[in-house]
């Protein structure tokens, strides 16, 4: 799905207003069918693993804190993914076009929370490595109503804004500014998280 020049200036024009922007109906169906196809095939193949907390050597899993599974994306690896990674090239590009951003990487993960699962309030940084500029997140949860819980709730300037996490939903926000959280989801929740970097990830993979 190509976006036109007018929807990528509105967009990136509320995230420079607002600090985060949200979009919905992102991705086109085909694309949304081809994530939940690999999705259910790394489920299925046991891949998912528990995800932590801490960059590095502070790396912890703690389950009080966060609930859930994933999977770190290779685009040399996970070629299924490639439309994927394509609209992703094209909003770093309009973040550097309209924002004047200097990104110079990226890291994605697929993740699961099960019923019952949570991530408490926190900011989408590290002390000991501050590079990620950007979250991106791609809702995948069809059908989602409300009482299922898992929507993400963005804390700023005193006021609490709770996104639900509905299928082809699209959320940026600015991962060194809004503070966020994942309330307790009643029935199994999918996304697809990344962050757009000012430098590259290089041990990406180890971090959460």
């Amino acid at each position: 799905m190509n976006h036109t020049n007018e929807a990528w200036l509105e967009w990136l024009d509320l995230l420079a207003e607002n600090d985060f922007v949200i979009v919905d109906n992102f991705i086109s169906d085909e694309l949304y069918g081809d994530i939940m196809q690999f999705f259910h095939e790394m489920e299925e193949s046991d891949k998912l693993k528990k995800a932590g907390i801490g960059a590095q050597q502070d790396f912890q899993v703690k389950a009080e804190i966060r609930g859930d599974f994933i999977y770190w994306l290779d685009e040399e690896r996970d070629t299924k993914l490639a439309p994927f990674f394509g609209l992703m090239d094209e909003l770093t590009l309009n973040l550097k076009r309209f924002c004047y951003l200097s990104l110079s990487g990226s890291e994605f993960h697929i993740a699961k929370y099960p019923t019952g699962t949570y991530y408490h309030r926190h900011l989408d940084q590290f002390q000991e490595r501050r590079n990620r500029q950007i979250t991106v997140l791609i809702y995948l949860n069809k059908d989602w109503k409300e009482g299922n819980g898992g929507e993400l709730v963005i804390y700023k300037n005193g006021e609490e804004i709770k996104v639900e996490p509905i299928a082809k939903r699209l959320l940026v926000f600015k991962s060194d500014i809004i503070e966020h959280e994942v309330l307790t989801t009643q029935v199994p929740r999918y996304s697809l998280t990344g962050w757009l970097l000012h430098q590259p990830a290089g041990i990406g993979y180890l971090l959460s």
